[in-house]
């Protein structure tokens, strides 16, 4: 894990902050990595992003409509 320190803080970020926690009842500290952890998370557009991306590496589906059709017009009883 990385300790991290924050320079030059404004006074009201740093109180309401301070606020926050007090009314949470976590920790300054606790309250603050929960912030930049919702901060850092992938917004839509880079989620999308990383599907397509994953999806361009995954062969391409077969076309299942023939086999349906091969199904449908056979002439065996239901299964």
């Amino acid at each position: 894990m990385v300790d991290i320190l924050v320079r030059g803080v404004d006074d009201e970020v740093a109180k309401r902050l301070k606020d926050k926690a007090a009314r949470s009842g976590r920790s300054l500290s606790d309250t603050a990595q929960e912030a930049l952890r919702q901060f850092v998370m992938p917004d839509k557009t880079e989620l999308l992003h990383e599907m397509r991306r994953i999806r361009a590496m995954s062969p391409p589906s077969p076309d299942s409509t023939p086999l349906i059709r091969e199904d449908r017009d056979n002439d065996e009883p239901h299964r």
